[in-house]
């Protein structure tokens, strides 16, 4: 019965986080084209399964993946098994990462337009292989108690030295690769990892050392792309690989659900694999609750199915068709406008940031509000998506745009109090998942294709980088202020 009624509170606040999507759309399709959805039931049924899934995936994250994750972490501690952690991250990590769908996504699209010179296979084998090596990196850091913002400040400044040397038609593609690596799926239990090593290791903070993997797995893909592509440009011969074009979705029936649940299975089943490998083979210990696990683990795999069962039902076609009514009226202002709403709409409903919010709120009571936080991150988002807009809009190069917007986020490091700078970089990933990532990818596809003058592989690229690194920026100067100003702290707990 408490597991029923904390499901109905999930479903119910999901609904509620959905709410400025409704809007955003509402108001376009009444005020700006003054038609309605062709279908509204769709949409509302779409935005329902949405909820659903959402409450699922939740209460299952609750139930299986963060109480493994932080006692996976906590058993390598105790026994000084540090031959084992290792690999373990590194295999979490590339697992993955090497069947996340906004990976193969994005790959898949830089093939096409690439008209085969990328090849999409070798660039999600990139990708996976970069994020298993920076896990690695990430526990090193918290054993060792390295301070991240050292990391973080080494590592982008080599990603932004390689953005002088890497042909121009990859470097968009570099950062938005960044922001596509970690899901709702990755990102609780790499963040699970990091605060069960933090809980685990006398003298850490779960706030200063927990947080930080999920922000070196969306650094290190970038330098590892761009590697590649300088590769591919300079030394690789130019392909003829058919591009894999996105179709349209088919109709939902008995059949297609259970593929698209075996689907959604596939995708969790890597990590799976991993987590039950190390506990039953390496560790030889049996899981704590597995009854209460294989429950949650199910209930993750449902969650994520009807979540994105229910985007493809009512928010994708729509977004999709909006985005389009935008580009063909040809009024930048209207574009700018919903960019913003959108970018600010999708990512309060983001199911990874709710889940690493909640985590935050509990690693500092007092000192940040999850609601609070998730706020100034849909902001940053927001703002980021509609910068990129104009970009594309006005034209200019993308390097010199994004190098900008990590030098300010950097310097910001050097104000902010040490303890948010961990988490307000996991935040820069988390905001760019199932949700953002194809609206954003259409959008700016769409709006590069159609705009003279600019090229698909190099200006339609891009905005999902700049979703990444603005709410960095957006956090860093929130901290700022709430410690220059500890009225203000007061206020807004």
């Amino acid at each position: 019965m408490e597991h029923l009624s904390q499901f109905a509170r999930e479903f119910l606040k999901a609904l509620r986080n959905l709410l400025p999507i409704v809007a955003v759309v509402v108001i376009f399709q009444l005020l700006v084209f003054r038609s309605m959805p062709d279908d509204p039931l769709n949409l509302v049924a779409g935005l329902l399964i949405v909820g659903l899934g959402i409450a699922l995936f939740l209460q299952g994250l609750d139930l299986s993946v963060f109480p493994v994750g932080k006692n996976l972490a906590n058993q390598f501690v105790r026994r000084g098994a540090l031959g084992l952690l290792l690999p373990f991250g590194f295999a979490i990590g590339f697992a993955a990462s090497i069947a996340e769908p906004a990976v193969i996504a994005v790959a898949q699209q830089a093939q096409f337009v690439s008209d085969g010179r990328i090849n999409a296979m070798t660039l999600r084998l990139v990708i996976a292989v970069s994020v298993g090596l920076v896990l690695v990196l990430g526990i090193m850091r918290v054993l060792r108690g390295w301070p991240v913002h050292k990391l973080l400040i080494a590592g982008y400044g080599l990603v932004l030295a390689l953005s002088y040397a890497a042909p121009e038609e990859i470097i968009g593609l570099a950062y938005d690769s960044g922001g596509v690596t970690t899901n709702i799926v990755s990102v609780p239990l790499i963040a699970a990892i990091g605060l069960g090593l933090a809980n685990s290791i006398r003298g850490r903070s779960q706030l200063a050392d927990g947080f930080g993997l999920v922000a070196l797995c969306v650094m290190v893909p970038m330098i590892g792309v761009q590697l590649y592509g300088i590769w591919v440009y300079n030394f690789g011969g130019g392909g003829t690989v058919p591009g894999v074009e996105a179709g349209e979705d088919p109709p939902l029936s008995v059949i297609s659900a259970i593929l698209g649940l075996a689907e959604t299975l596939r995708e969790v089943l890597p990590m799976v694999a991993v987590v039950l490998f190390f506990q039953y083979v390496a560790l030889r210990r049996r899981l704590s609750h597995p009854l209460r696990v294989a429950v949650g683990f199910i209930m993750v795999v449902v969650g994520l199915y009807a979540f994105v069962v229910g985007l493809k039902l009512g928010l994708f076609p729509l977004g999709r068709v909006m985005a389009e009514q935008l580009i063909e009226q040809g009024m930048p202002a209207l574009i700018l406008l919903f960019a913003l709403l959108i970018g600010f709409a999708t990512t309060m409903a983001e199911p990874a940031l709710l889940a690493i919010g909640e985590q935050a709120h509990e690693a500092s009571p007092g000192r940040i509000s999850a609601v609070g936080i998730r706020l100034i991150v849909a902001v940053g988002v927001a703002l980021g998506i509609g910068f990129g807009v104009y970009r594309i809009l006005v034209g200019g190069p993308f390097h010199y745009f994004i190098m900008a917007a990590y030098v300010i986020a950097l310097v910001l490091m050097f104000f902010a109090p040490k303890y948010i700078v961990a988490l307000a970089f996991d935040l820069g990933g988390v905001t760019t998942s199932e949700i953002t990532v194809p609206l954003v990818t259409a959008l700016g596809l769409g709006l590069a294709t159609a705009i003279d003058g600019r090229d698909a592989l190099i200006d339609g690229f891009g905005l999902i980088a700049f979703a990444s690194i603005f709410p960095v920026i957006s956090v860093l100067i929130y901290a700022i202020m709430m410690e220059r100003f500890p009225r203000l702290r007061k206020e807004a707990s």
